[in-house]
């Protein structure tokens, strides 16, 4: 049985403040096939792993996991610990 990726590009992308045509303009695929990304609906290659890595600046790992993302407000909670 195939495994779930999580991901994080939605919060990388508003953070990043692009739409998800400049994101899908920035790593050369078409806008729908961001949203299928941020849903979970569509597995990307490695190579568009690794370039949407790379716009954001971040190691792969911090875009996709194959277990969830803990929630921010969860993050921020520990931090305040």
């Amino acid at each position: 049985m195939p495994r779930p990726l999580y991901n994080r590009i939605a919060l990388f992308r508003t953070e990043a403040g692009l739409s998800r045509k400049a994101l899908a303009a920035a790593v050369d695929v078409n806008p729908q096939t961001i949203g299928f990304l941020e849903r979970g609906d569509y597995k990307p290659s490695l190579e568009l792993a690794l370039r949407l890595a790379e716009v954001f600046g971040v190691p792969i790992e911090h875009l996709f996991s194959f277990r969830p993302f803990p929630r921010m407000a969860e993050i921020l909670a520990e931090q305040g610990d």
